[in-house]
C-alpha cells in the first residue's frame, strides 16, 4: 500500500467537515422535521454521497445514500436512526487516519 500524506491530509480535512455536517444534522432533526429541515437534511446527505465516495468512502456514501431515501420517503421514523450510523461511521474514518 502506498502512502499519500496529502491525500490524507484532504481525507482529513473532509471527514472534519463531515462530522460538523452530521452535528449541523443532529440539530436540524432536534428542532422538529418540518418540509425546510428535511429538504437540508436531504441536501447534506446527497453532499456527503457524493463527496464520500470521491475520497474512496464507499461506506459513507452508503450511508449518505440510505439517509437520503429515507429524507425522500417521508421515514421521519428513521431519521435519527440513520444520521447515528452515518455519524458513527465518518467517527471510525476519522479514527482509523489518526
Amino acid at each position: 500500500m502506498v502512502l499519500d500524506p496529502e491525500l490524507d491530509e484532504l481525507r482529513r480535512e473532509f471527514l472534519a467537515e463531515a462530522q460538523g455536517k452530521v452535528r449541523e444534522m443532529q440539530s436540524t432533526l432536534a428542532g422538529g422535521t418540518s418540509r425546510e429541515s428535511l429538504e437540508r437534511l436531504a441536501y447534506i446527505a446527497h453532499q456527503l454521497k457524493g463527496s464520500g465516495g470521491s475520497y474512496g468512502y464507499e461506506r459513507i456514501s452508503a450511508e449518505a445514500a440510505e439517509l437520503e431515501r429515507a429524507v425522500e420517503k417521508g421515514a421521519t421514523e428513521a431519521l435519527e436512526e440513520h444520521v447515528a450510523s452515518l455519524g458513527a461511521e465518518i467517527d471510525r474514518r476519522a479514527r482509523e487516519l489518526g
